[in-house]
C-alpha cells in the first residue's frame, strides 16, 4: 500500500508524542488517520491539535472496527496492550505496541499466538535499539572480539521520578493498574538491551523494595543477580529514587572488558586470552597486557521512536526489517517477571518463568492492595525522558 493509515490508541504522554510526529509527516508512507482514548478531555485535546483531519474514537474497539485504519499503535496502560493487540491482529491490522508488550507471560503468549496466526505485522517500540552506541556494542559482542562473556553488570539508577510523576496517572504504580514499577515502566528498555546484547540468563535471584522512596505499592528499587548457561554471572541494579543516577554497563569476557557509560564505549582489550594466560603464565602476579580502545559509534540518538515507526511502516509496505519483532517483547518481560517472583517468594527463579505461579502471585498482590489513588489528572510532556 502506498499510504499506511495509522490509528493511535491511547492519547497520553507517549501516545501524543507518537501522534505528533505522525501528523507532521515525519514517517514517509504513513498517515495519522484516527485517535482513540477513553478520556474525553484527551480527545478534546486531540481535536484542538489535529482538527477534523484525524477521526476520534472513545474506545479502541470502535477504532479497530471502523475500517478507517490499516495499522494501530498501542500506547495505553500496560494491561491493555495484549487484548487490544489481539483484537487488532485478528482483524488483520498491523500492530506496533509500546513497551512493555504486557504485564505477565500468559497474556503476552496469547498475543504472540495471535500474531503468528495473523497477516498483520507485529512490532514493539524498543527504540533504544536504534541508538548507534547500542548497535555498536551488540556488533562488538557478536563479532567475538571480547571472547566468551564471563560477567555482566548494569547499574541503571538514572530513572529518577518524583511523587508527582506517580500521582499523575490513576493506573500508575499500582498492581492492578500498571502491574509493577521501575521494572515494568522504565527498565523494559534496559532489560531488552541486556538480553539483546548478552543473551538470556537461566535463573535469577532478586531483591526488590516496594515503595522504598515513594508513596507507591510497587517496586522502586531492585538488585538482581543472574546466572547464564555458560557459567557467567550478572548483576542488575535500578531505582527511581536516587539522584544523581548512574548508567553504566560493564561486560567482561575472555579478552578484556567493555564499558558503556555516558554514551561512550571503552574496550579494554587484552592481547591474549585471559583464561589461557592464567593457566600458562609462569609468574604469580603477572597480568596480561591490556590496551584501552575508545570505540567510535557514530551518530546521535535523535528520532529513535520515529525510526522504529518508519521501519514498521516500511515492513508493512514490503521493504526492510523491523527494529524489534513484537514476539521479542517476551524476553524482557521474562526478566522482570522473574525478578518480581524471586522477591515475592524469596527464592531463585528459573527462566522461562513459571507463568501460572507468577500470575497467581500477581493476583494476590492486586487482591491485597489498599491503595486509593487520587490523581493529578495532567498529561505530562515525555519528550527527552526515554
Amino acid at each position: 500500500m502506498d499510504v499506511v493509515r495509522i490509528g493511535l490508541i491511547g492519547y497520553g504522554g507517549m501516545g501524543s508524542n507518537h501522534a505528533g510526529y505522525l501528523f507532521a509527516g515525519d514517517v514517509p508512507g504513513a498517515k495519522l488517520a484516527a485517535v482513540s482514548d477513553s478520556d474525553p478531555s484527551r480527545l478534546e485535546e486531540a481535536e484542538r491539535r489535529f482538527g477534523d483531519s484525524v477521526v476520534r474514537f472513545a474506545d479502541a474497539e470502535a477504532l479497530i472496527d471502523s475500517g478507517m485504519v490499516d495499522a494501530v499503535m498501542i500506547a495505553t496502560p500496560h494491561y491493555l496492550h495484549p487484548p487490544i493487540g489481539i483484537k487488532a491482529l485478528e482483524k488483520g491490522l498491523h500492530v506496533l505496541s509500546e513497551k512493555p508488550v504486557g504485564v505477565y507471560g500468559k497474556q503476552v503468549r496469547e498475543l504472540n499466538e495471535a500474531a503468528a496466526k495473523s497477516t498483520g505485522i507485529f512490532a514493539v517500540m524498543f527504540n533504544q535499539r536504534c541508538r548507534p552506541v547500542h548497535q555498536k556494542l551488540k556488533d562488538l559482542i557478536a563479532s567475538g572480539e571480547l571472547g566468551e562473556i564471563r560477567r555482566t553488570n548494569w547499574i541503571i539508577t538514572s530513572w529518577f521520578r518524583t511523587q508527582f510523576y506517580y500521582d499523575a496517572g490513576g493506573w500508575r504504580a499500582t498492581w492492578e493498574g500498571e502491574g509493577g514499577g521501575v521494572l515494568l515502566n522504565q527498565c523494559p528498555h534496559n532489560l531488552d538491551l541486556w538480553q539483546w546484547v548478552c543473551g538470556m540468563p537461566t535463573r535469577v535471584r532478586a531483591f526488590c523494595s516496594f515503595g522504598k522512596y515513594h508513596n507507591i505499592e510497587v517496586e522502586d528499587d531492585v538488585t538482581a543477580y543472574v546466572e547464564y548457561e555458560n557459567g557467567a554471572t550478572g548483576l542488575f541494579v535500578t531505582t527511581t529514587g536516587e539522584a544523581p543516577g548512574t548508567n553504566r554497563l560493564e561486560i567482561t569476557g575472555d579478552r578484556g572488558k567493555i564499558i558503556l557509560e555516558d554514551g561512550k564505549l571503552e574496550f579494554w582489550r587484552t592481547r591474549e586470552s585471559v583464561s589461557a594466560f592464567l593457566r600458562e603464565t609462569q609468574a604469580g602476579f603477572a597480568t596480561p597486557e591490556c590496551w584501552r580502545c575508545d570505540v567510535p559509534s557514530g551518530g546521535g540518538i535523535d528520532q529513535e521512536h520515529k525510526e522504529v515507526t518508519r521501519r514498521w511502516v516500511r515492513a508493512i509496505q514490503g521493504a526492510g526489517e523491523l527494529v524489534a519483532k513484537g514476539e521479542e517483547g517476551m524476553r524482557s518481560l521474562q526478566l522482570s517477571n522473574a525478578m518480581l517472583l524471586s522477591a515475592w517468594t524469596d527464592e531463585w527463579v528459573d527462566i522461562p518463568v513459571d507463568e501460572d505461579l507468577f500470575y497467581e502471585k500477581l493476583q494476590e498482590k492486586i487482591a491485597s492492595s489498599t491503595v486509593e489513588k487520587k490523581t493529578v489528572g495532567k498529561t505530562m510532556d515525555v519528550d527527552g525522558t526515554f
